[in-house]
């Protein structure tokens, strides 16, 4: 079989299991109707809204409703957004479905997770090129000094800091919200930290083997630029490494974006995922997962293609997946 589609299917089943276990630990760890309507509802209303739920059901039952659905990308309806007492059928037909949702977050996601990423791999592609070139002198210090910095940094904390310098104290940006450039500043630092630390590890580390064969001793001697030599020649060869960590911190830009859009009240999937599981919506949280694991999953499919693109030699079907 050949190696995408083999990745593809265990992504897949990857997927199915996620979902499953998600569906199944949200029926158990508590009941939507007594969040929805409080301690003092009485018995009959939680009867009544547990009917026009589906929650009166076997969870087998309401497990096979659900992939059901699912197969027709049909989500449900927010227990939330649009939710009345009534009858089940007129509930599916006059609730607000939970997909349009979720997918109205994604452009938020997706501009602070690009932003960080563009920002997190430019400058680590520099400072790992910088260290690579100076090994062992005072910029290769500094750069191990910032990269190791940048991953042990707690994001949540270096939010706060970032929060109380440049937004209480100087008056510079704002605290969080969203809708100017200036909103995206702060997120945009905190969520690119990681990244740049753990990209940067790496660049220097493959530049420092590459800068030490022998095509680079010769471009050197024919009077090729040091600049051509390091970001032409040993940055196109030592791609492999860089594009696969990467394509795994974009996958982790997209999950830890969650807690970065908290902090900073930012309007993305991460923070509307947040907002569901504290007030048990269900089907929100189930639709945000999967939209989630899918986008990760394309990501690291991208990733598994552009090894092709970037090294012709490498023979799909025999290689061994990445972790």
């Amino acid at each position: 079989m050949p190696y995408l589609l083999r990745r593809f299917m265990q992504s897949l089943l990857l997927l199915f299991v996620l979902i499953s276990f998600v569906f199944v630990v949200g029926r158990i760890i508590g009941d939507p109707a007594l969040i929805m309507l409080g301690t003092s509802a009485s018995e009959t209303a939680l009867d009544q809204l547990r009917e026009n739920l589906g929650l009166n059901q076997p969870i087998w039952q309401q497990y096979l409703v659900f992939l059901g659905d699912l197969v027709q990308g049909d989500f449900g309806v927010s227990f939330r957004y649009g939710f009345s007492m009534m009858p089940s059928d007129a509930l599916r037909a006059e609730g607000t479905p939970v997909l349009p949702i979720v997918l109205s977050r994604l452009p938020a996601t997706f501009l602070l997770a690009g932003t960080a990423l563009v920002l997190a791999f430019s400058l680590a592609v520099v400072l790992g090129c910088l260290a690579a070139m100076y090994p062992r002198s005072w910029i290769d210090n500094l750069v191990n000094v910032i990269s190791l910095a940048s991953v042990s940094v707690v994001q949540f904390w270096l939010g706060l800091i970032l929060i109380i310098v440049f937004s209480v104290q100087l008056g510079l940006l704002p605290t969080g919200g969203y809708g100017s450039w200036q909103h995206l500043i702060l997120p945009a630092l905190t969520l690119a930290a990681r990244p740049l630390g753990r990209i940067s590890q790496v660049v220097r580390s493959a530049m420092l083997d590459e800068l030490s064969k022998p095509y680079i001793a010769a471009a050197r001697a024919k009077g090729v630029p040091e600049w051509r030599v390091v970001f032409v020649h040993a940055l196109k060869n030592a791609s492999i490494p860089i594009v696969t960590i990467t394509g795994d911190e974009l996958s982790q830009l997209l999950t830890g974006a969650m807690l970065v859009e908290t902090v900073f009240a930012w309007p993305g999937i991460g923070l509307l995922l947040i907002d569901s599981l504290g007030r048990r919506d269900l089907p929100m949280v189930q639709a945000g997962i999967c939209v989630v694991a899918a986008l990760v999953i394309l990501v690291n499919l991208a990733v598994d293609f552009a090894y092709t693109v970037l090294n012709p030699r490498i023979e799909m079907d025999n290689r061994g997946g990445r972790a």
